[in-house]
Order: structure tokens, then C-alpha cells, then sequence
């Protein structure tokens, strides 16, 4: 793939050629808008409010509306004046603990590539950042708009993440959320053990989108030709019935234990905590 930026990445005096390239892809199924009398293509236009006409783009121009209805328009020169000067420099200026950032401030990963002769330096400022189990907080222009961004360590790469700016995250005392002095210390015991019986290694590959697999399903039934039958639709539920939370955590809890117990089997384990039989027991025994 080609690479989306190629520059400097440097922190003190210490400079790294970088490429920027993609560390995700996008994996939807795509839709195109049909007229459904004859399946032609549906295509947009720009169409004015006012006398309901189309409008050709050499006669659209830019506004920002600073009052409902009323508008400062925009030129080329306009947005020239506020752009910033072009730098191929990514400058890291601190040093954070990725737990003290907020996730959503991450937006989207890119890859840093090490470019030509920029593998020692690079190797370098990964296994310090790996060892401080930091993050590198800088600022980045790609096709002539700024970001603020994060280089963190992925296995043996460096990763970019670009992050938004302070104003764009909304504050959390805009809503309400409940006290943790709701929760009796005898439903947090029992929480936290059914946290930890359902604890298991993140295996990406096991989480699937279900809703993809069916829609590919219906599509590859339908270029056959066949018929697809549509699920009734579940009814309402009732009026909601006040919820015993002990009952529902000791039910969870004995259904996570089976299944622990199960995957146990399934391996040939023993319970946490069992002991193996003694060498004299087991001698006994076979006598």
C-alpha cells in the first residue's frame, strides 16, 4: 500500500524517516441506490432550496453560518490565509501514560515504517517507549490539515494514532450517571468473581460480525434465486419486573462456574486450588 505521508519523526535531537501507512481496513458490504423500476443507478445533485433547480459546482461557493440563516462566505484565498505552512516534520513534544489518556481521544491507527537508514533510531525510540509504557504526544499535517497525535508501540511497531483536540470530546457532566455508593459491597464481591471467572486471553478472531455473515448469506441466496424466509419479529416484553440483582449474580455465577469446570475437562485440567494425588495414595490405589 502506498504510503499516506513520508517525513521526520523527532524527539530531542534525534531524527527518524518515517512513512505513515494504513494499520486498518475498511470491511463493509457496500450498497448502491437503485430505481427500483428498472435498477438504474440513482445519482445525486446539488440542488438549490431556494427555486428547487440544480446547481453546477462553478457556481457553489463556501459559508459558514454564524446566525440561522446568515453567512460568511469563503474564498480560495480565505482558506489559504489560515492554512498552515507545510511541514513533513512529526515533532513529539512529550512524553504521557497512555493511562492517563482518555481512549477517546484515539481515533485512527497508522503505521510508522521506518524509511531509509531509519532502522537503529527507530528500534530505539520504540523499546524506550515500550519500557516507559508511554505515549508520544505530537502534532502532524497531512494533506494540509493539522492533528494532534499519539505514537505508542504495537509488538515490534510504532504506531500513530491520530487523536482528537480537547474541544471535541463532550464533557461527561453534560449527562448523569450513578454513584458508586448504589452497590452493596456483597453484589460487588459477587461481580468481581463473575468478572474473573469470565476472564480469558483476547483472541480477536473469535469476535466475528454476526450481522455481516447473515447479510452475506441472504445476498448469496438471493443471486441464487432463492427465497428468504423473514424471522417473526419477537414480541414486546411486558411491563419490566423490579430486578433481584443477588438472584441474577448467583445464577451468572454458577453458569460461569459449569462452563470453567467444562473447559477444564476439555483440557485435562484440574480445578484452581486441587491437589495432585500423592505418589503413596496413588500406589494404594493400583494395588
Amino acid at each position: 500500500m502506498a504510503a499516506i505521508w513520508k517525513g521526520t519523526l523527532t524527539f530531542g535531537l534525534v531524527s527518524i524517516p518515517v512513512e505513515l501507512r494504513t494499520a486498518v481496513r475498511a470491511d463493509h458490504i457496500s450498497f448502491r441506490m437503485l430505481h427500483a423500476e428498472d435498477l438504474s443507478p440513482v445519482k445525486y445533485e446539488r440542488v438549490c432550496q431556494a427555486d428547487g433547480e440544480p446547481v453546477p459546482w462553478d457556481e457553489i461557493v463556501k459559508g459558514y453560518e454564524y446566525e440561522k440563516g446568515k453567512y460568511v462566505v469563503l474564498t480560495d484565498d480565505d482558506f489559504k490565509a489560515a492554512a498552515l505552512e507545510g511541514s513533513r516534520t512529526l515533532d513529539i513534544l512529550d512524553f504521557v501514560q497512555e493511562s492517563e489518556i482518555d481512549p477517546r481521544f484515539f481515533e485512527t491507527p497508522y503505521f510508522l515504517v521506518p524509511g531509509k537508514g531509519g532502522d537503529k533510531p527507530y528500534a530505539l525510540l520504540r523499546e524506550a517507549i515500550r519500557n516507559a509504557g508511554a505515549v508520544g504526544i505530537g502534532k502532524i499535517i497531512i494533506r494540509q490539515s493539522q492533528h494532534l497525535a499519539g505514537v505508542k508501540v504495537v509488538g515490534d511497531a510504532l504506531v500513530l494514532e491520530i487523536m482528537r483536540f480537547s474541544n471535541e470530546l463532550v464533557d461527561p457532566a453534560d449527562y448523569s450517571f450513578p454513584p458508586p455508593t448504589l452497590v452493596r459491597p456483597q453484589e460487588l464481591s459477587m461481580a468481581e468473581q463473575l468478572v474473573a471467572n469470565l476472564a480469558e486471553p483476547f483472541e480477536p478472531a473469535k469476535y466475528t460480525d454476526d450481522y455481516r455473515a447473515n447479510l452475506m448469506k441472504v445476498i448469496r441466496a438471493k443471486m441464487k434465486g432463492r427465497r428468504i424466509e423473514v424471522p417473526a419479529e419477537a414480541e414486546a416484553p411486558g411491563d419490566a419486573k423490579v430486578l433481584d440483582l443477588m438472584a441474577r449474580l448467583e445464577a451468572s455465577l454458577g453458569r460461569t462456574a459449569a462452563r470453567g469446570a467444562s473447559k477444564r475437562a476439555a483440557k485435562g485440567g484440574r480445578a484452581p486450588g486441587a491437589r495432585k494425588p500423592s505418589r503413596t495414595k496413588a500406589k494404594k490405589r493400583s494395588a
